[in-house]
């Protein structure tokens, strides 16, 4: 069977208009995700007396068929319905980010996920599409606001930015800031304020570096390699294991004595069995992607799409960036997952979520009856 473009239906039209190599590059990063579920699942799942086991991999499979549910119904959304959307997503993570507070389960000292029995839901992953969407829709309104532009996206910026802190989550807060300043810049900003949010970011990096221990104690241990945490150092031992080629799948015996191995530290698992060649498949994926979606948005004439692809994107390339960075010694430890590769689902439907948005605002569409700049909230424009 066939399907040309002169095919109609849901599926032929969705795939006639979405971008393809995009939507290869997400399925390419699903399937290495999945590959390594398989190769971590042992060692995450093996105690002191204990076997491994696949169960990690098998619930990795079944949130990766969810996720790829949520990609597809996002990226048949229009420009509209994206931001609509993307409001109700900020509005419910938030008041799930306060609920984490009061009834969170506690790991390690932070208050980060909702137990809800048959998945551990982590609310602070969907804030960042949906407030990457809802500060483009801001910033690209063409009708005068009631308050400037950048001052409203702060609207946003703050609560979010408490709850994170407060949990606390200071690299979600982080990944954040950094992804409002990189749209305000976007949106043509003069670079003096730009250099202000910089340098207030620097100074909540000296707040947090005092008042939060374990921000301390990590920094010291970046800046100080001869006290390397032992997460980091263990880390950098898979990769030395794995040199080239790696040892082969199954194979690895530095992930058994890694923790987080299955999480924050799968792309070491890529290192030592697969070997440098699929970390460098794995980087290449993600900056085509990265690309990929700031040039189609780029491409764009309407600035909403321009400033929420860019934004989308952003997401992706700087957690990927965090994630592997923290892998190889290169930034300070920080507990972050690695888009499509990480176990767990909060992860895959948060990104699944994010590439849905992003495919849907660069799909190819006739000239809609509806104007894809109606505002996002009809009293925050001049148009009703």
């Amino acid at each position: 069977m066939s399907l040309s473009r002169a095919s109609r239906g849901g599926f032929a039209d969705w795939w006639w208009t979405v971008d393809r190599l995009a939507v290869l590059a997400i399925v390419s990063l699903f399937g290495i995700g999945l590959m390594l579920a398989f190769a971590a699942s042992p060692a995450a799942s093996a105690g002191p007396l204990t076997a491994g086991n696949f169960n990690y991999a098998a619930k990795q499979i079944a949130f990766a068929a969810v996720a790829v549910l949520v990609m597809c119904a996002a990226s048949s959304l229009t420009p509209v319905q994206v931001r609509r959307a993307a409001l109700v997503i900020f509005l419910v993570s938030l008041i799930a980010c306060i609920a984490v507070l009061v009834v969170g389960t506690e790991t390690l000292g932070a208050r980060r996920w909702l137990d809800l029995r048959w998945i551990t839901l982590q609310p602070s992953e969907f804030l960042k599409p949906s407030f990457a969407v809802l500060v483009a829709a801001i910033l690209a309104e063409r009708e005068p606001l009631p308050v400037p532009k950048p001052g409203l996206t702060l609207v946003l910026l703050v609560p979010a930015l408490a709850v994170l802190l407060l949990e606390p989550d200071v690299g979600q807060s982080f990944l954040l800031v950094a992804l409002w300043g990189a749209l305000l810049f976007f949106a043509g900003m003069s670079l003096k304020w730009i250099w202000a949010i910089g340098g207030g970011s620097a100074g909540l990096g000296m707040a947090a570096y005092f008042l939060f221990p374990h921000v301390h104690h990590r920094v010291e241990q970046f800046l100080h390699p001869d006290q390397k945490g032992y997460q980091t150092g263990t880390s950098l031992k898979a990769f030395s294991h794995g040199g080239l080629f790696g040892v082969g799948p199954g194979a690895g015996t530095v992930k058994y004595h890694l923790p987080d191995v299955h999480s924050d530290f799968i792309f070491a698992v890529a290192g030592e069995e697969f070997g440098l060649l699929l970390c460098a498949v794995i980087v290449l994926l993600f900056c085509f992607l990265a690309v990929r979606l700031l040039l189609r948005s780029a491409a764009s004439r309407e600035p909403f799409t321009q400033l929420a692809g860019a934004g989308l994107a952003m997401v992706v390339a700087l957690q990927a960036f965090i994630n592997m960075g923290v892998a190889i010694s290169l930034l300070p430890a920080k507990g972050m997952t690695l888009p499509f590769i990480s176990y767990g689902g909060s992860s895959l439907f948060a990104v699944a979520l994010t590439m849905g948005f992003a495919l849907a605002l660069i799909r190819q569409r006739p000239k809609l009856a509806v104007r894809d700049d109606e505002p996002l909230i009809p009293f925050l424009g001049g148009r009703p």
